[in-house]
């Protein structure tokens, strides 16, 4: 079986962040907040429910390692060529589908490239997911671009 690249995990970590740090007694957790695209989330970009109790790093860790297996079983179950791809191509759309969910890159033009394993095709596609409440994000911006070196790296 495959496991989720430390690439993925190390940007997950880079560009989720452990976000809405509260300090409580020795501990600092994170608490629940709304992401630029609306959302309910909690440590690394874990979906949660406003209520959500707060949490340590280490549980935000549990959180995103059990977040993108989820992702990369979806990558791998909709991108089937990227078990035989370097990681760093995996790595980068396991990242995507963490990001966006596995239903944007089912039916995503992002998907025929990668099968079709034009590399070159699948940055540009990467690239223009970049919107979050319907408006372009300097943070998703450097994401796609990351990503999108990633696939295109030893090519």
């Amino acid at each position: 079986m495959i496991e989720v690249p430390e690439a993925a995990i190390d940007l997950a970590k880079r560009f989720e962040g452990f976000e809405r740090k509260v300090k409580r007694g020795t501990e600092i957790t994170a608490i629940p907040y709304v992401c630029p695209a609306g959302f309910w989330t909690i440590g690394y970009g874990h979906l949660c429910d406003p209520k959500h109790l707060p949490i340590v790093e280490a549980e935000a860790e549990v959180y995103l390692a059990c977040d993108l297996k989820s992702a990369l079983a979806a990558t791998l179950r909709y991108c089937p060529v990227l078990a035989t791809e370097q990681e760093g191509r995996l790595a980068a759309i396991v990242d995507f589908t963490f990001n966006l969910g596995a239903g944007r890159l089912q039916t995503s033009t992002l998907r025929r490239r990668i099968n079709q394993r034009d590399w070159a095709a699948a940055a540009t596609e990467l690239r223009r997911w970049v919107y979050g409440g319907g408006r372009v994000l300097p943070g998703l911006l450097a994401r796609r671009a990351t990503e999108a070196a990633w696939l295109l790296l030893n090519v």
